[in-house]
């Protein structure tokens, strides 16, 4: 059971712009409320962020600075970024005041090097979670200012980083598949007993992934394979009458509101390789089939090197898939139940799921509670 502590606690935690940030910050901000009921947290992202909108549906207050742009190149905007800067540290360093600040947890993204800078310049105490395999600018300008350092992956380099795990929801943290699979498959409409493919690209979808299942739908239907197809939101997949695709033991949806139902509904997930995706499925022992985001520094196939090297899990790069590929590869894995048990447990022996109370631990140490 988790110790608490009823002495006040201010914290404030930096990131957002999207989910790889936004998730992790909640995670740890519930698992520093598990710890201090009556801790002050207040999160500093962007207006037009997702944090915008997930912070305050968490109950939790946001507090807003500018976007700063950091150019790559020789710009009009790199001569405006040291006034740009100075502003938004000057903000950052109003908001750490007047939350009276204990700690400052960043999470990576565009306000956290100011928020950093001002925490440094007034002695807050700094705690950092790096999601990615490649550290992120401005965890990296953190870093060198603390030695509370988290990261989600062993092959992620920064200085004093030591693994803590992606910090994730407690209905995913918690997850016993084996247990909620019947619940699940219920409530999200598929059969009890039948092998079951999932496939999301995420809530914005993913436009192979999704033609790529709708090629081999039928093929997967035929072998006795159901699927769930979250397709992503406005991204319904359309049949060749212009209306919704339909096939046998086919389903589509465009959005699961909880994904632990489809964490523990599938005996196969085929998705992308976001780092919170990674550390998911690691974490509930779910066979995964990755298709690396075929854009940026090839970090998403970083991220899926550890489970594919440990036969965890199965990648194919987004360019050879194809409804050929998983009518070849997904069909025979789903029908494989040896494999997938297999493939479970070597998934679930590299998965971390106290993560949040990892980094809990971590924003206390440093806060001195």
């Amino acid at each position: 059971m988790t110790a608490t502590y009823p002495s006040a606690l201010s914290v404030v935690l930096a990131g957002g712009g999207s989910a790889g940030h936004v998730s992790p910050l909640l995670a740890i901000a519930g698992a520093v409320r598990d710890r201090v009921p009556g801790a002050a947290i207040l999160a500093v992202g962007t207006a037009d962020g997702l944090e915008a909108r997930l912070v305050p549906a968490a109950g939790h207050a946001l507090a807003v600075i500018d976007r700063i742009p950091m150019p790559r190149r020789p710009s009009p905007d790199l001569l405006k970024l040291p006034g740009r800067m100075r502003r938004a540290v000057a903000r950052s360093k109003e908001i750490l005041r007047t939350a009276d600040a204990d700690v400052l947890v960043g999470v990576g993204g565009y306000v956290c090097t100011p928020m950093y800078l001002a925490a440094r310049s007034l002695g807050v105490p700094i705690v950092i979670h790096e999601a990615n395999t490649k550290a992120g600018l401005a965890n990296k300008v953190g870093a060198r200012y603390t030695t509370r350092v988290g990261t989600a992956f062993a092959a992620t380099r920064i200085r004093n980083g030591s693994v803590v795990g992606m910090p994730m929801r407690s209905a995913v943290a918690g997850l016993d598949r084996a247990a909620a699979q019947a619940p699940a498959r219920a409530r999200l409409g598929l059969e009890p007993g039948l092998p079951t493919l999932v496939v999301t690209g995420g809530s914005l979808g993913a436009l192979r992934l999704n033609q790529a299942v709708a090629g081999a739908a039928p093929a997967l239907g035929a072998a006795g394979i159901q699927v769930l197809h979250i397709t992503g939101n406005g991204k319904q997949v359309t049949g060749n009458d212009g209306g919704p695709l339909t096939a046998p033991l086919y389903r589509q949806v465009e959005y699961v509101d909880a994904m632990e139902d489809a964490y523990a509904a599938a005996d196969v997930l085929l998705c992308r390789s976001g780092a919170g995706t990674v550390s998911e499925v690691a974490a509930v022992g779910l066979p995964a089939v990755f298709v690396p985001l075929p854009v940026g520094n090839g970090e998403q196939a970083r991220n899926a090197a550890e489970l594919v090297a440990a036969d965890a899990a199965l990648l194919v790069p987004d360019s050879q898939l194809d409804a050929a590929w998983i009518e070849n590869n997904v069909i025979p894995l789903c029908r494989d139940s040896d494999r997938l048990a297999a493939m479970a447990a070597r998934a679930a022996g590299l998965g971390i799921r106290d993560a949040a109370d990892r980094m809990a631990d971590m924003v206390l140490e440093a806060a001195g509670k």
